[in-house]
Order: C-alpha cells, then sequence, then structure tokens
C-alpha cells in the first residue's frame, strides 16, 4: 500500500503488516461491514424496550423490527462502531488515513487501534465494556498542547460524567474541556498515547472542542480527500474514502440491514435489494433470524472477508447509564487490541 507520508520507516512497516491481502470478493466485505452495523443497531435500541425482552444478548435477530425505531443519528452511530471495528481489525483504507492523521498529531508508536468511547441514544448512554485493563495508568492522552500527556485513565469517569451532565463539563481542565465529545481514542498500543477523536457521517456537522484532535467523515465527491489540518476547527481532518474502499462497504451495509429491518427480519424483495451482492449478505442475516443479534454478528466473522476485519474478541456487556444514576464508571469502555502479526 502506497502513502503520501513515506519517509517514517514505521508506517511503511505498518501498511505492510495490515495489507497481507487485497480487497477479496464483494459478497465478504459487505459481510464484515454488516456486523458493526448490528451492533449498532442493537446498542441505540433504548434500554426501557430491551428491559421487556431481558438483555441486549436476548434480543434476537427478528424483533429488530419490533423494537428498532429509525432516527436521524442511527446511521451516524453505526458509522462510529464501523470506523472503530475497522481500524482495530486492520481494514487498509481505514488504517492507512488514520495512521496518517495520527502522525500529524505526533503520536508515537507504529501499532494503531481505537477505544469505543461511547454511543447516545434518547438519552440513554451505552457503553460496550470489553477490556477496562486496556487503559493503564501510563495512557497518555495528546491534546494538543505543550508539556506531559495527560492520564486519561484518570479522566475517563469525569469524561462519562460530563457526557450527560452540565454540571461534570465544567469540572473538567480547561485544556480538555471539550474531551466529552469524543467518539473514539485512537493511539498506538506500543506507544500507548491517544488522541481524542469525533466521527461525524455528515461532514457539515464536524466540530471541533478543547482536547479533540482528529475528525473522521466520508469523502465527499469533487473535493480533496486528504488528510488535512483546519485550522478553524483545529482538527486534523481524515476522509475515508469512498470508490472500491470502506466507505462503499459501509453505505452498502447499511442499505443491506435497513431493507432487512424493513422485510420484518426476512429476505427483502428483488427491488428492494437488486444487486446479488447485497441480497447474498441479506440471505445470510435471514437464514440467522431466529438467534440472537449478538451470535449473528460472531457468527458472520467467519463470513466476512479474511484480514479485512478481523480481531480477537472478549466477552462484551452492555452497560446503560440513565439520568437518574449517580455515578459512572470506568468499566463502559470498549478496547479489542488490533492484531497486526504476519
Amino acid at each position: 500500500m502506497g502513502s503520501s507520508r513515506g519517509t517514517d520507516p514505521g508506517a511503511l512497516q505498518l501498511r505492510l503488516q495490515v495489507q497481507q491481502h487485497s480487497v477479496a470478493d464483494e459478497v465478504s466485505a459487505i459481510t464484515a461491514v454488516v456486523r458493526p452495523i448490528l451492533e449498532g443497531v442493537l446498542y441505540a435500541l433504548k434500554a426501557d424496550v430491551v428491559d421487556e425482552v431481558g438483555t441486549y444478548d436476548d434480543v434476537k435477530l427478528k424483533m429488530l423490527p419490533r423494537l428498532y425505531r429509525r432516527g436521524d443519528r442511527d446511521c451516524g452511530i453505526c458509522f462510529e462502531y464501523a470506523v472503530h471495528e475497522a481500524l482495530n481489525r486492520g481494514e487498509p483504507s481505514v488504517v492507512e488515513r488514520v495512521y496518517d492523521a495520527m502522525n500529524r498529531c505526533s503520536v508515537p508508536g507504529s501499532t494503531p487501534a481505537s477505544i469505543l468511547f461511547g454511543a447516545e441514544k434518547a438519552g440513554a448512554l451505552n457503553l460496550i465494556n470489553t477490556a477496562k485493563e486496556r487503559l493503564t495508568e501510563d495512557s497518555g492522552l495528546l491534546y494538543g498542547k505543550r508539556g506531559r500527556p495527560a492520564k486519561l485513565k484518570r479522566h475517563i469517569d469525569s469524561l462519562a460524567a460530563a457526557f450527560r451532565k452540565q454540571e461534570a463539563r465544567a469540572a473538567l481542565p480547561w485544556s480538555i474541556s471539550g474531551l466529552w465529545k469524543a467518539d473514539l481514542f485512537f493511539g498506538n498500543v506500543d506507544s500507548d498515547r491517544w488522541v481524542a477523536t469525533t466521527v461525524k457521517i455528515n461532514p457539515d456537522h464536524l466540530e471541533g472542542a478543547r482536547g479533540l484532535r482528529i475528525g473522521i467523515v466520508p469523502a465527499r465527491e469533487g473535493r480533496t480527500d486528504l488528510v488535512q489540518m483546519n485550522e478553524s476547527k483545529n482538527l486534523v481532518i481524515c476522509p475515508l474514502p469512498y470508490d472500491h474502499a470502506f466507505m462503499e462497504a459501509f453505505y452498502q451495509g447499511w442499505q443491506v440491514v435497513q431493507q432487512f429491518i424493513a422485510a420484518d427480519a426476512k429476505l427483502p424483495k428483488e427491488v428492494a435489494l437488486p444487486r446479488f451482492a447485497e441480497r447474498q449478505v441479506a440471505r445470510y442475516l435471514a437464514d440467522r433470524r431466529e438467534y440472537p443479534v449478538v451470535d449473528v454478528v460472531e457468527a458472520l466473522q467467519t463470513l466476512s472477508q479474511p484480514d479485512l476485519l478481523q480481531t480477537e474478541e472478549q466477552d462484551a456487556t452492555l452497560v446503560s447509564r440513565r439520568e437518574s444514576e449517580p455515578e459512572v464508571e470506568t468499566g463502559a469502555v470498549v478496547a479489542p487490541i488490533a492484531n497486526h502479526s504476519n
């Protein structure tokens, strides 16, 4: 894989490690991105609605049409999940762009990974707890000012509280007072240094804030897709490519999931998904409609494109934070560790 910043030996080595194979068939590529989209749809469900059927682990695929109500932010939430998964699992077009963006933020190291900070819908804060221990006492947050990096683990509780309470935001240090707006934390595992990242499916909604360093958006037709600094927002803008790359697969996967739900969790009519690849992925879902969503996501991993989205999975539990709860625990963080072996 080429790079516009090829003078960095670490960057070259990284790209050779993650791009072991070229893009495979369209079916497996769409299947790979459908997995995090299903997770995004699942964890965007209101907690009180899920309580009627048990826990998030109990929600069967066939229940989504009854429980899910499409909202304006749903695609954006799924986009966050998909970007997070793609970086951790080595999707080449995402890894290359993010690595370039982190270089511009002077993040040391050569093994990029993502920590999912949170996703909000209808007043509830849903966080996945899979690797609390991912953050160490030395995990450093690079926030764009001179001086020693802030200790991310020390602030993570305050950031989670500030996500939903105005008074908690006022208590944050001035230099990172906007950090609660972060969607992901990008960093390099080998250096344990991280930068706060905002992710927007609509580039017009991208906003800067104190402590945020990188902005992830889809590339726009007719505009540059180069990673570059936006001085007015004080963000390194990282557009993700479309043609035959991540964004094309994402929108195809989003269409499959939406049409599948609209068809009452059955195979949609051919007019809804006329292309073979999309219908085949929808057929995978229809064949598994009686199983819990979390199990379907796991089962689809073996049908996804190899080496494109591959990682070590750990058990996950959902933590739902409501306005009435007085505390937010550090455990509400997901941080799958990327697999970068040759």
